[in-house]
C-alpha cells in the first residue's frame, strides 16, 4: 500500500474542484501537501482557510506556477528543488475543459489545453520520476477522464488529451514497475466541478444546456475513491458507478454505447 502519512504530495491544479477536495483529503490522512496553481489570490485564499483548521498533516509552501508551458513546469520543478522536499507522490490534477465542434475551437485554445493536460504531466513526469527511481519509491497520480475512454461529440480535442493521459499511466507504469513506483489512473465521469461550465465555441455551443444534477457525481465521493485507489496502489481507478458503466460497455458493447449516449448525453448537448 501507498502510506499517505507523512508523504510529501505534489499536487497540480489544486485550487479547483478536485485539487480541493484532494487536499482536505490529503490533510485528513496526514500527508504533507505542497499546492500550486496559477492563481496567486485563490491559492493564498485557500491557504488561510485550511490553516484554519486542523489537520493531521501539514500544508507546505504553495508554488504558483503556469503549466500551459515548457518553461512554466521547469518553474516550478525548480521551486520545488529549492524547498529540499523530495516528492513521494505527484498528482496531476491540472486540466482545463472546451465544448465546441474540432474546426470551430480556435486553435490556441485547444492547443493550449493539451499544453496543460498532457504535455504538463509528461513533463512533471519527466522531471520528478527520476527521483523516485533513485530512491525505489514513488506514486504517480494521473487524473484522468471517462473521456479518456469515449469522445463525445463536441469534446473531441478535451478526449484527445485524456486519451494521451491514459496512454502515459500505462506506459510509465510499465517503465518504472521495477523500481517500487506506482502509477494510477483515474477516471472520473462529468462531476459538479467548475470544470462543466467551460468555454463553448461553434455551432454546438448554440443552445447547449447544463447536464442535471442526477447525471453528474459529488467531487467529494469522486476524490474519497480516488484517494482509497492511491492508498490501494491500483492501477486504474474508476471512482463512480458511470464511469464503471461506460467504459465496460466502450470495451464489450461499443454499439449499444454509441445508441445508448445518443439519447442520454447529446440531448443536452444539442437540445431540440
Amino acid at each position: 500500500m501507498t502510506e499517505l502519512n507523512n508523504a510529501v504530495v505534489l499536487l497540480t491544479g489544486a485550487t479547483g474542484g478536485f485539487g480541493q477536495e484532494l487536499t482536505q483529503l490529503l490533510l485528513a490522512a496526514g500527508s504533507r501537501v505542497m499546492r500550486t496553481d496559477i492563481d496567486a489570490n485563490l491559492l493564498e485564499q485557500q491557504s488561510e482557510v485550511l490553516h484554519q483548521h486542523t489537520h493531521l498533516g501539514e500544508l507546505l509552501p504553495s508554488i504558483v506556477a503556469n503549466l500551459g508551458s515548457e518553461d512554466g513546469c521547469k518553474f516550478l520543478y525548480q521551486q520545488v528543488q529549492s524547498l529540499c522536499y523530495p516528492i513521494d507522490i505527484l498528482i496531476n490534477n491540472a486540466g482545463i475543459a472546451m465544448y465546441g465542434r474540432m474546426d470551430e475551437i480556435p486553435a490556441q485554445n485547444w492547443e493550449l489545453m493539451m499544453q496543460i493536460n498532457l504535455l504538463a504531466p509528461m513533463r512533471l513526469c519527466n522531471l520528478l520520476v527520476k527521483e523516485m527511481i533513485a530512491r525505489r519509491r514513488g506514486h504517480i497520480v494521473n487524473i484522468s477522464s471517462v473521456a479518456g475512454w469515449m469522445a463525445p461529440s463536441g469534446l473531441t480535442a478535451y478526449a484527445t488529451s485524456k486519451f494521451g493521459l491514459r496512454g502515459l499511466s500505462e506506459g510509465l507504469r510499465n517503465d518504472v514497475k521495477h523500481f517500487n513506483v506506482k502509477v494510477t489512473a483515474v477516471y472520473p465521469f462529468f462531476s459538479r466541478t467548475p470544470i462543466l461550465h467551460s468555454d463553448s465555441f461553434g455551432s454546438l455551443a448554440q443552445g447547449t444546456t447544463d447536464l442535471p444534477n442526477w447525471l453528474t457525481t459529488d467531487p467529494h465521493k469522486i476524490m474519497q475513491a480516488t484517494v482509497r485507489g492511491i492508498q490501494q496502489n491500483k492501477a486504474e481507478v474508476f471512482p463512480d458507478v458511470q464511469g464503471q458503466v461506460l467504459t465496460r460497455l466502450k470495451r464489450y458493447m461499443p454499439r449499444f454505447l454509441q445508441w445508448s449516449s445518443t439519447r442520454i448525453i447529446e440531448p443536452f448537448q444539442n437540445p431540440s
